[in-house]
């Protein structure tokens, strides 16, 4: 019993470090991202468009970012789970709830990593 506990322990910990490298590549892809578009964001509020709604644009690209690369590993993380699941010999099992709170975890992460960006 304390070699599955201490095994989820360790998983649970190598996820939260993959999460958090992600949350800052993520914010990183934003911050560059308002740095080269700066031009084009002048132009937009030349034409009228408020702060808000150039904030707005990139928490809506960051969340898009967050949750095409969250589908990305669900989809992989049960692809994976059931190919060693079908090899081993084994009953395939991805529990849904473990894959929806992957996806909105992916998107907490999102729409912290692009606050910032958005915000400035």
């Amino acid at each position: 019993m304390a070699v599955t506990s201490s095994g989820t322990a360790l998983f649970v910990g190598l996820g939260a470090i993959a999460l958090l490298v992600g949350g800052i590549g993520v914010a990183n892809l934003m911050v560059i991202a308002v740095l080269e578009r700066r031009s084009e964001i002048g132009l937009r509020r030349a034409l009228g468009a408020t702060r808000g709604q150039v904030g707005a644009q990139f928490l809506v690209e960051a969340l898009l970012l967050s949750l095409l690369g969250g589908a990305a590993g669900v989809g992989l993380g049960a692809g994976v789970t059931l190919a060693y699941a079908f090899a081993a010999g084994y009953q395939p099992l991805v529990p849904a709830v473990a894959a929806w709170g992957g996806l909105r975890a992916a998107l907490f992460i999102g729409a912290v990593a692009g606050l910032y960006p958005a915000l400035h």
